[in-house]
């Protein structure tokens, strides 16, 4: 295995497992992811503070020809950048849960011509929508990640194949 590369894991159908071993790494995986995204797409990120939220999501705006520079909108709520698709990115941090943030429509159906990419989504505890592609990130400082992606609907599971 080649230092700063990914490696699949065997795992079900809906759900794939990549290790990613630098934080390049995680980048490049959610560049491919992004090579697939469709209008309308929910990207869910959940992981520690640390575990490279916000890196996969600059990965993600790359991989969607965003020019812009991508940052933890954690004092904003929502920033969105033009590319290939309009890019949402949502960063929940600073919410005790997403009842308010929804209540004030913060997904809108603007979000529907482009693919929202949030932060933090645990914050949105069952109201998070089934149709998401959910990614886990596991692991913090210097340590590879663990990187879990589970389609909650089968149209998503275009983006598990991508990560094989």
């Amino acid at each position: 295995m080649v230092p700063g590369s990914t490696r699949l894991h065997p795992s079900a159908a809906s759900s794939a497992v990549v290790t990613s071993r630098s934080p390049e790494a995680t980048e490049r995986l959610a560049g491919r992811l992004a090579a697939v995204a469709e209008p309308g797409d929910l990207i869910a990120l959940v992981g520690e503070l640390g575990a490279g939220k916000t890196r996969f999501a600059k990965g993600f705006a790359a991989g969607l020809g965003v020019s812009a520079t991508v940052n933890s909108p954690s004092f904003v709520l929502m920033t969105e950048y033009p590319g290939r698709l309009p890019l949402f990115h949502l960063d929940l941090y600073r919410l005790a849960d997403a009842s308010d943030a929804l209540a004030s429509g913060l997904l809108d159906e603007r979000q529907r011509d482009g693919v929202t990419l949030v932060e933090w989504a645990d914050r949105f505890g069952p109201a998070l929508p089934v149709a998401s592609l959910r990614v886990t990130i596991e692991g913090t400082g210097d340590d590879p990640r663990t990187i879990r992606l589970s389609a909650g609907v089968p149209a998503l599971a275009r983006y598990l194949e991508v990560a094989r």
